[in-house]
């Protein structure tokens, strides 16, 4: 079955895919027998032919580890970091192919999961676009495992990937071919891990990359998209407003992190700022050059002149070099002028800087409305209104900086205020100070929310309240949000929201913005705490009651989802998590948080970038319906009893797994849990606390670990006995089945769990989980397993894992022999050191193999936390 499934796979390979994939393997090749000699590539191959055979059951799985253990550990690394340059190169070969689907798709037909698709299904549109919001959150938790020169390494090659593939002239291929494997050769002879721990603002400078390759031209283009599923064809004011908002927790989440100051985040703040200020200097001044509408054609407006005279005498000399250039050329002259304004903006000269964005969007709109008044409205709407959207949303801040804290050490702050004040409480009162003073230079919507981690009750909030006002006039305006983490948590959330509606600044601050509240819900310590079946169902309770209680009170209800990248912290296809929410939850507004890795897989490049912020944006329109709402609220109550007979049973194996005695201990002789800190992947700790106990261990090492064994228990442990207790109740399949075509919740439940099993070896996490040496953990992992595999497949009506995926099924199957040699070389180095290493070479090289195999599992299974 595994050869038949694996050689039809190969065939079904797009032959474009395969083209890439071949050339970019053959080249790596080269470079192997080029460093190593023709012995390194052999070994690889040897190890390759193995893996695929003891999957089709040709070889032992016993013999594939032999033939690892038997190489030395300097060939072992250097057969390790073959495998996980392979897979870096793979990704970008099946992100290229992606962007050619995307283009081949786009035949000028409304394309499924578009825009335009959602604007025709929608009745009541204007209402519904006009509160429109899609936040998302880039936040520095540690899960992107590759280091930033392993990223603009691999971003060189997939632009020479790209010229290879628009058919250049023999002569331009041989030149690209070359440049290929040099940079193929650059990118294997680079480390590929970071010798040194991150620090926050290095976090802040890696996201910032996003934006200044992709984010900042996209926008407008989506704004575009929408404008033009509106009807509209670039002569006429956009009905598309601007609706994306960008925040960050980068440097401004402090919880758990020591290395995030109220200076870290005054930095984080200056040097987003820095950044968004020279795209916009880079954007303005283009668009002024180009703009060279001339005044016997497209005669300026009165206002328009009136503005230009007024700079002209406020600064004669700039005004005049730009007129010398552009005569006759009011508009560009304008634009130019504009551009060496923001230009002093950024450089901080008081006299010729805007004030804010929203004196640069005057000087905007005075172009636009006088090119308009002329006539020339495709220049009045094209170009320039690329440049207004792109202002309303990036601000001169280019997104808002949150900060978050834990509810413990806001209380002891305030027990401390009028004492003397521990270092904690100095710097919790020192980031309020910053918060103000980033609110003076930005504006209040630059950094506002306030987040406090477990929350419990509403003095958690009112504490925060306190703080703030005990700096007097210096106090910064504050929407302070709650996040509700723990399963208890969440059950109480509306008890502790009626509190605070009593606290007097929430009252103030409801009134101020139009009775607008935000609540964050984490799915990681509730999946971590509950397991991924109870918590999901947790999470649906929450929004629902949520959602009521915004009703009932008059409340603008913002729901922000601090979902992960995997599926076991709430990850997954983002549009189809929107359209499982609960009734009324949406409501036209969708935040989450974009994590690690998710950032560069989702807005990396400008094409998926798009295509990401489309399906959402659909996604949020199409669930804030009447018609989806109704649909999903009828198969709630339809299929609730029986969701809650599986999750009862699915929360009572999860918990009794993780209460077994010894199992934190067990978790990590078995996993690399306590070596993934040192793949310095991120500045935070792996653990909030000192304590070794899994309730203190963070979700992101948790999943990751998991992730690294191949059993990735987070996303889907429970769930089979909680499908068993409902069969054994005397029921069969079909009111499950039922459940899993009608109600999105359910379908989305198991789907994920079926991408998660997929990702699941059940041979290889045997290898790992019976290192612990505790023989009844390893049978009652495994034996949930089987039975999470086989009532999945029941359920579904599949006869294999992700067989109606067929995309994702053929990445996966073609994968897993290329991870399984990984695993087999991590595993070498696992046992080594479980075992005790004295010789300390020794040591260092089975690290090394340790943890660019961690690296090199990641990349392989594109999942990390």
């Amino acid at each position: 079955m595994a050869t038949k499934t694996r050689d039809t796979f190969r065939q079904d390979m797009p032959e474009p895919l395969r083209r890439d994939v071949r050339l970019l393997g053959a080249m790596l090749g080269d470079g192997l027998v080029e460093y190593g000699g023709q012995d390194l590539l052999d070994d690889v191959e040897r190890l390759r032919h193995a893996v695929i055979a003891a999957r089709r059951g040709e070889t032992a799985v016993d013999d594939v580890a032999s033939l690892v253990d038997g190489w030395t550990l300097e060939r072992a690394e250097q057969v390790a970091r073959a495998f996980t340059v392979y897979f870096h190169l793979t990704n970008l070969a099946e992100e290229h192919h992606r962007i050619r689907t995307l283009r081949d798709r786009d035949t000028g037909d409304t394309v499924p999961g578009s825009i335009a698709a959602a604007v025709q299904e929608i009745p009541n549109l204007d209402a519904l676009l006009n509160g429109l919001e899609f936040r998302p959150v880039f936040t520095a938790h540690p899960t992107e495992a590759r280091r930033r020169a392993v990223v603009t390494a691999i971003q060189r090659i997939s632009d020479l990937l790209t010229n290879l593939n628009i058919t250049p002239g023999v002569t331009e291929r041989e030149e690209i071919e070359r440049r290929l494997r040099e940079e193929i050769d650059l990118l294997w002879r680079t480390a590929l891990r970071r010798a040194a721990q991150m620090d926050p603002l290095d976090e802040v400078r890696t996201a910032m990359a996003a934006f200044d390759e992709t984010i900042f031209r996209v926008v407008p283009q989506i704004y575009r998209s929408l404008d033009r599923a509106l009807g509209g064809d670039g002569t006429r004011p956009p009905k598309a407003r601007p609706y994306l908002r960008f925040g960050s927790w980068i440097g401004g989440d402090r919880d758990g992190n020591p290395y995030v100051t109220a200076q870290v985040t005054r930095d984080a703040i200056m040097i987003q700022a820095d950044h968004v200020l020279r795209a916009l200097e880079t954007a303005c001044g283009r668009i002024g050059r180009e703009l060279t509408v001339h005044e016997s054609t497209t005669p300026a407006s009165p206002d328009l002149l009136n503005a230009l005279s007024a700079a002209r005498t406020a600064h004669p000399t700039p005004l005049g070099e730009i007129a010398k250039r552009s005569p006759g050329e009011p508009h560009r002259q304008l634009l130019l002028y504009a551009a060496s304004r923001i230009a002093a903006t950024r450089e901080r000269d008081a006299d010729l800087a805007y004030t804010s964005p929203d004196e640069l969007l005057i000087d905007l709109r005075l172009v636009q409305d006088s090119l308009a008044t002329a006539g020339a409205t495709r220049q009045a709407y094209g170009r320039v209104q690329h440049l207004i959207w792109q202002v309303e949303t990036f601000g001169f801040h280019l997104a808002e900086l949150e900060i978050r804290q834990h509810s413990e050490l806001h209380e002891k702050a305030l027990a401390e205020l009028d004492g003397d004040h521990s270092d904690t409480t100095t710097e919790i009162l020192e980031t309020l100070r910053v918060v103000a003073w980033i609110q003076k230079r930005f504006g209040v919507h630059a950094c506002h929310r306030y987040i406090v981690s477990f929350t419990r009750s509403a003095d958690d909030i009112a504490n925060v309240h306190t703080l703030a006002a005990s700096l007097g006039d210096g106090a910064p305006t504050l929407d302070v949000i709650p996040l509700f983490e723990t399963g208890e948590d969440l059950e109480r959330a509306p008890h502790v929201l009626d509190g605070m509606l009593r606290i007097p600044a929430v009252q103030n601050r409801l009134s101020e913005t139009g009775r607008r509240l935000e609540v964050m819900l984490g799915y990681s310590d509730s999946a971590k705490q509950l397991g991924p079946t109870t918590a999901t169902l947790r999470l649906y309770d929450t929004q629902e009651a949520l959602a009521a209680w915004a009703s009932r009170n008059d409340i603008a209800l913002t729901l922000f989802h601090g979902r992960g990248g995997s599926l076991g912290r709430g990850g997954g296809p983002a549009n189809r998590a929107i359209l499982a929410q609960a009734p009324g939850s949406v409501a036209g507004r969708f935040k989450v948080t974009e994590q690690g890795e998710v950032i560069f897989a989702r807005y990396g490049h400008a094409e998926i970038a798009k295509r990401h912020v489309e399906q959402v944006t659909s996604a949020v329109l199409l669930a804030s319906t009447s018609t989806v709402q109704d649909h999903a609220r009828e198969a709630a109550a339809r299929f609730r009893p029986l969701a809650d007979k599986i999750s009862e049973a699915a929360r009572a194996a999860f918990r009794s797994l993780v209460e077994t005695p010894d199992f934190a201990a067990w978790f990590a002789q078995v996993s690399p849990l306590e070596e993934i800190a040192d793949l310095r992947i991120g500045s935070r700790p792996a653990r909030r606390k000192a304590a070794r106990g899994l309730e203190d261990l963070r979700a992101i090492p948790w999943v990751f670990a998991w992730t690294q064994t191949r059993v990735n228990l987070p996303g889907w442990y429970g769930l089979g006995s909680g499908l068993a207790a409902v069969s054994a109740d005397g029921r069969d399949l079909t009111e499950l089945r039922d459940a899993y075509e009608t109600w999105p919740l359910f379908n989305t439940l198991l789907d994920n769990a079926e991408m998660s099993l997929a990702k699941t070896d059940r041979a290889i996490a045997e290898r790992y989980l019976s290192l612990g040496e505790r023989p009844d953990l390893t049978e009652t992992v495994l034996t949930e397993y089987d039975r999470t595999h086989r009532l999945v497949l029941a359920v579904t009506h599949h006869d294999r894992l992700l067989e109606n995926r067929r995309v994702l099924s053929r990445a996966v199957e073609l994968r897993n022999p290329y991870v399984d040699a990984l695993s087999h070389l991590q595993l070498r180095a696992l046992k080594s050191l479980r075992k005790g290493v004295t010789d300390d070479e020794e040591r260092t090289h089975l690290e090394a193999l340790l943890l660019l195999s961690v690296n090199g599992v990641a990349a392989g299974l594109q999942n990390t936390g």
